[in-house]
């Protein structure tokens, strides 16, 4: 059983450490991109593994109640899944193109105004292509639009 400390040095999105910086290491360095890399295809490969379990878990289920009500509860719950799905395969998408950034060594700026992400925002978002600043003012100006 690992202890408290171990537990906290895990990303627990993938199960994988937290990138530890060398000291005088250069911002994106080869390792950092490769630290990203393994994040982002492991992501992907838990999202594809949940598409697969969804299509097998909806064949297996699939039944024709009698009862409209509990036909009513089963089509709601593979609506339910499959917006999720629906989801998540955008998500691979995101995922796939941040994989493109980072392999065009564009991965880690802001798009916005072009300074460091940060490692510790990309860690907690990995396919983040704003800067803090830059996505709080987004946030404030789709509040201003929306009235929400």
């Amino acid at each position: 059983m690992p202890n408290k400390a171990e537990i906290l040095l895990v990303n627990p999105l993938h199960g994988l450490a937290p990138y530890v910086e060398k000291e005088d290491e250069e911002y994106m360095s080869g390792a950092q991109e490769a630290h990203f890399k393994v994040i982002l295809n492991t992501w992907k490969k838990e999202l594809m593994e949940e598409v697969d379990r969804t299509v097998t878990h909806m064949k297996d289920e699939a039944a024709n109640f009698p009862d409209p009500a509990d036909r009513a509860t089963q089509e709601e719950e593979f609506s339910l899944e499959l917006r999720t799905r629906d989801r998540e395969r955008k998500l691979i998408k995101k995922i796939d193109s941040t994989i493109e950034r980072i392999e065009g060594k564009d991965y880690g700026f802001c798009d916005q105004c072009g300074v460091e992400i940060g490692i510790r925002r990309l860690e907690a978002r990995p396919t983040a292509d704003l800067c803090v600043d830059c996505k709080t003012l987004d946030e404030i100006k789709e509040r201003q639009l929306t009235g929400g």
